[in-house]
């Protein structure tokens, strides 16, 4: 804990989650449209990477073919990083995988990361038919990570092999791992990768799987000490009661999922217990439990208790906020903070 004691706000890198929510009203297309908007927003505010991730099946998010959307927001920016929040690796060929990010690495060298989950990213229906081998449930996920790996050795460690990825091979494309419990925190740990931890729906298991991921490192030719990313929901708005009218749609979003009635990113409402009963209101408020909520001040010192449980060298910001504007607000508030303490 003395480390952790010494770590300030300024030590910290900063990026962008994006699920691309697709609004109330609204089109998948003006969804893309705000994610375009937003990356070159946050470019310009010195966030570090802008990640998007893979969903499946659900009318409200519009980041499905996650690949695409990456090269659509490194074309339209200049110099932050884009990535996958993640792939779901199990829900692809490994081989597809490699060739389609070795492409992105070689359209924009030195911008691409991969992040990458075991998760389906779905129901498990919908699964099948991505997956179509149904046997396939992430158990073998170390397999194809290793598999995966391999394609992008350069050709001195792939000569025997006669399948190898063009765009791929060769190139230095950063993997994370990422998740929301143990396993993968175990792996990064063991693999010498950089390890990203979802508290924006995980709270519960982050600082466990921090510490797995710490305990269990090894160093390796990739990282040579541990490097956690937190990813952690953020709602800045100028007072605390409008950052807690804005985050009544997180709250929303969350109440559709336990519901199973999962559609566009609803609009703010005057009160969440108006549409929830007391059961769901415990549940989000124990799904939530680590979302920083508020006005400037609010969210500075929120941030600087995050900084301090976790130990974090990076964090994530994920915001679903109905409104562009104010969702571009937010971020806008959070950067503020954190370069002032710079």
């Amino acid at each position: 804990m003395s480390n952790l004691a010494r770590k300030k706000l300024s030590d910290l890198a900063y990026s962008v989650l994006d699920l691309v929510p697709v609004l109330k009203g609204g089109s998948a297309g003006d969804s893309i449209k705000n994610t375009v908007d937003l990356a070159r927003h946050a470019e310009k505010w010195g966030y570090k990477r802008y990640w998007m991730a893979e969903h499946h099946n659900n009318p409200g998010i519009a980041s499905s073919a996650t690949p695409v959307l990456i090269g659509h927001v490194a074309a339209h920016t200049s110099s932050i990083r884009v990535g996958s929040g993640g792939v779901m690796l199990p829900n692809h060929s490994s081989l597809v995988v490699a060739e389609q990010f070795g492409t992105l690495e070689s359209m924009f060298p030195d911008r691409i990361d991969l992040g990458l989950g075991r998760a389906p990213g779905t129901d498990q229906l919908t699964a099948q038919a991505l997956r179509r081998d149904y046997r396939s449930d992430g158990q073998d996920f170390p397999e194809q990570l290793a598999e995966l790996r391999a394609y992008f050795q350069p050709d001195t460690h792939a000569k025997d092999t006669r399948v190898r990825a063009f765009p791929g091979q060769g190139l230095q494309i950063p993997i994370w791992l990422l998740g929301s419990s143990g396993f993968s925190a175990q792996l990064a740990g063991l693999l010498g990768l950089p390890f990203s931890f979802a508290s924006h729906f995980s709270p519960e298991n982050t600082l466990p799987a921090l510490a797995l991921y710490r305990n269990s490192f090894k160093p390796s030719d990739v990282i040579d000490k541990p490097y956690s990313m937190v990813s952690v929901n953020v709602i800045a708005a100028d007072s605390d009661e409008e950052a807690q009218r804005l985050a009544t749609t997180l709250q929303q979003y969350h109440l559709n999922i336990i519901r199973n009635t999962r559609g566009p990113l609803e609009p703010p409402v005057d009160n969440i217990e108006s549409i929830c009963n007391a059961y769901e209101k415990a549940y989000l408020d124990q799904k939530l439990a680590k979302s920083i909520i508020g006005s400037p001040v609010t969210v500075k010192a929120e941030l600087e208790r995050f900084l301090e449980e976790t130990q974090a060298e990076e964090i994530m910001i994920n915001s679903q906020i109905y409104e562009h504007q104010a969702r571009l607000h937010s971020f806008k508030i959070v950067a503020d903070i954190l370069n002032s303490e710079a």
